[in-house]
């Protein structure tokens, strides 16, 4: 039967807290804990155009770096498809 449904949509839609999906002790947090990269804009800006597309922020490539030596990940490729996938690893990206 076609028609307009009276019901709510609610069910449809759910909340997802990233937060709360990692655990306090994991190694990724304890990285994002100590790791502070605030700097690496102010000493890399002078290298970068004002022209042209924007360029991969510096910060989230030394990021994936670290999480790439920690957790023994060997090439980009394997770096980049983790970091698409594991939910912990985004804990480590911070912009400002």
């Amino acid at each position: 039967m076609m028609g307009r449904q009276n019901n709510d949509q609610g069910p449809l839609f759910y909340e997802f807290c990233l937060d709360e999906a990692v655990p306090d002790d994991h190694l990724a947090r304890k990285i994002d804990a100590v790791l502070d990269l605030s700097w690496v804009y102010a000493e890399l800006a002078p290298h970068y155009p004002t022209l042209g597309r924007p360029s991969i922020d510096p910060v989230l490539m030394i990021r994936m770096l670290i999480i790439g030596y920690v957790f023994a990940l060997r090439s980009e490729r394997l770096l980049c498809r983790e970091m698409q996938v594991n939910l912990a690893y985004p804990l480590s990206r911070k912009r400002p």
